[in-house]
């Protein structure tokens, strides 16, 4: 499995490009504001993948961020929702804002995305929540059997405060666990931030 590509850009079209990779050209499906965040032609970029092998069909789709690749990752795991689906959503909906918005149960966003009705939403919304929800259980029973005391003085940190409690859930949304979000938010400093704020600092260290 392909994690990233590096090379040379050949080609920018419109929904993918070419890389040249030791003489080898690979064609990278990506969403069209993706490829205007690339160098130009004849600079060497590097673009984190997801490599689809289908029956009839093999296809590279590309990212800027690991952030973009796993909100892919967890939109085709939606029920109804294709990679074409997911890159245009990619397009129009950051990672900081699609995981707010399906926390908060925020239907209005997502179907503001072309291609997204209300039904769909539901469903990304019901489907992705209860990937948290599941997580969490996994959580709780690990810190009843992990009982330390500094276990619990970060579990209350975390629930005396809203914001912080909702930019975790957030996070994991977009697919990182309770622990390395706890950890990455260690790093923060957390006056003054909303929630949006929050997320984007923490996929910000979660990346470093």
């Amino acid at each position: 499995m392909l994690a990233y590509i590096k090379g040379k850009l050949e080609m920018k079209m419109t929904g993918y490009i070419v890389i040249d990779v030791g003489g080898l050209g690979y064609k990278v499906f990506m969403s069209d504001v993706g490829i205007e965040k690339l160098g130009n032609i004849g600079e060497t970029v590097k673009v984190h993948t997801y490599y689809k092998v289908r029956e009839d069909d093999i296809s590279i789709f590309g990212f800027n961020t690991l952030e973009e690749l796993k909100m892919f990752e967890l939109l085709i795991s939606v029920s109804g929702v294709g990679a074409k689906t997911a890159l245009t959503m990619l397009a129009t909906c950051e990672p900081s804002e699609f995981a707010l918005a399906v926390i908060s149960d925020d239907i209005k966003t997502l179907t503001s995305i072309p291609g997204i009705g209300a039904k769909s939403a539901q469903r990304i919304i019901l489907e992705l929540k209860d990937k948290i929800s599941k997580e969490q259980q996994v959580d709780a029973i690990k810190n009843e059997i992990n009982n330390t005391e500094k276990a619990n003085k970060m579990q209350k940190t975390l629930e005396d405060n809203a914001k912080i409690s909702e930019a975790i859930a957030a996070l994991q949304v977009l697919g990182y666990n309770k622990k390395e979000i706890e950890k990455a938010f260690e790093k923060i400093k957390k006056e003054q931030l909303n929630t949006e704020e929050l997320i984007r600092k923490g996929l910000i260290v979660l990346g470093s």
